[in-house]
């Protein structure tokens, strides 16, 4: 909104000419989903706690030490969604599909995992929406926001798939519709999964969020993409500013959420952070650099399928308990423990799939 105020006087007043760039809206964006977190947090957390009373349903057959967080409310995503939703409209441009796109399907998952829950709320379980009806909203919202982002672009290899460290793209055709509703639906409840304790989903959002928010501006920079030989995406630049908004709210919500958490996210915001990131990977054409920037996601993932497929297929579990950050807390780590180590394996994944931008 400002970009439209201002940026069209920058000739009358120089200090608007600030508002052209990117990345001074960008930091912008990041300073205001801060600022309304550390405002209005403590009194989203008052408004949940009052609503919520006994706060998320906690499973009995978990890790004993999840025991003592009984009474803390959920739903912080909210904050996030506020935040991120408010800062974005506030510093991007607002002609731009791109950020339309992804502010429309944050938006739309945010409202699934708000509906998830309050059914774990008034039921008193940990048991929300089916998981058929979860997800058949999902794929909904996915397929149009994919097919709003192959139809209404202007590039070539629209529906193409780039290979991190290969020049060449390859060509799925209406294959890709699918393949992309399955990165942004993955990558969702991948960080679903992922939130199960204390800022273990926060920082490694942060993580991609800030890859990604350069890949962005690289990517829809026509010079550094033709030096970097990447798929160039005019207009994905704009999407760097979603990003800093997005580690803003973020890096707010870390202060409510740390040990002891006095609020959760919930489905409410990991279903939509996830969702974000998947977007923008379908939008700037590093669907497979995800998965590498968001290995620890993939590695959740992974733990929860293992253990289901060998339990329905022997009878046995490989892991004392998934997704595997529970297993480790079941071996004795404690939580803390647990979520630095993690965090330094999404910081080491971060940096491994920045260096596919020049290795190719």
């Amino acid at each position: 909104m400002l970009y439209q105020l201002l940026a069209p006087y920058a000739h009358e007043f120089i200090l608007f000419n600030l508002f052209r760039y990117i990345t001074f809206r960008t930091g912008g964006a990041l300073a205001t989903s801060l600022l309304i977190c550390f405002i209005f947090g403590p009194r989203i957390i008052c408004w949940l706690r009052k609503k919520q009373g006994e706060g998320q349903p906690i499973r009995l057959d978990g890790p004993e030490t999840h025991l003592k967080k009984k009474g803390t409310p959920t739903m912080g995503g909210l904050m996030i969604l506020i935040a991120v939703i408010t800062s974005t409209l506030l510093w991007a441009d607002l002609s731009n599909i791109y950020t339309w796109v992804v502010l429309g399907v944050t938006a739309g998952f945010g409202l699934v995992g708000f509906a998830d829950d309050y059914q774990k709320l008034t039921r008193r379980s940990h048991h929300g929406l089916s998981g058929k009806m979860r997800l058949l909203i999902q794929i909904a919202i996915s397929t149009a926001a994919v097919i709003a982002i192959v139809t209404l672009s202007t590039r070539d290899h629209a529906s193409d798939l780039a290979i991190p460290f290969l020049k060449d793209m390859l060509p799925l055709g209406w294959f890709f519709i699918p393949f992309a509703v399955f990165v942004i639906v993955g990558a969702s409840n991948a960080v679903n999964l992922t939130d199960g304790l204390d800022g273990l989903a926060t920082v490694p959002v942060m993580i991609v969020a800030l890859c990604f928010g350069m890949i962005a501006y690289l990517v829809g920079n026509l010079v550094f993409a033709n030096y970097l030989q990447i798929h160039h995406v005019a207009g994905a630049g704009e999407l760097t500013i979603f990003c800093g908004a997005l580690v803003g709210a973020c890096l707010g919500f870390l202060w409510y959420n740390a040990p002891p958490a006095q609020v959760f996210m919930g489905d409410t915001g990991s279903l939509a952070l996830g969702s974000a990131l998947g977007t923008i990977a379908v939008i700037i054409k590093h669907e497979m650099v995800l998965a590498i920037v968001g290995g620890l996601f993939v590695m959740e993932t992974v733990s929860v399928i293992i253990q289901v497929a060998s339990f329905k297929l022997t009878g046995k579990r490989v892991f004392r308990m998934a997704p595997i950050h529970h297993h480790f807390e079941k071996l004795g780590w404690s939580e803390p423990t647990v979520v630095i180590r993690f965090w330094i394996i999404a910081c080491i994944l971060g940096l491994i799939g920045l260096s596919t931008l020049k290795l190719r």
